[in-house]
């Protein structure tokens, strides 16, 4: 998935931007412009497939570490809130 160009947080700012963008004084940032076009496509195939094929390599005993991993870090960040 390719980066959103960074856009302006001030309201004003970010209204003018769209405003020139409508009326084409100036033109929506690419965030691919400059970059190989095959490397681009390698890197979003890798990133479409990473986690699937990581979890189909992954035992079902470090699938469980894993997760319980995952489940005391949701739990911790509960406490901190309560």
């Amino acid at each position: 998935m390719a980066r959103r160009p960074k856009r302006p947080k001030d309201t004003n700012e970010l209204a003018k931007l769209i405003a020139d963008i409508a009326t084409g004084e100036t033109k929506e940032i690419d965030p691919d412009e400059g970059k190989n076009p095959a490397a681009v496509q390698l890197g979003r195939q890798g990133g479409i497939k990473g986690g699937k094929a990581r979890a189909a390599k992954l035992t079902p005993k470090q699938r469980q570490e894993i997760a319980v991993r995952a489940a005391q870090k949701r739990w911790e960040s509960n406490k901190a809130g309560i």
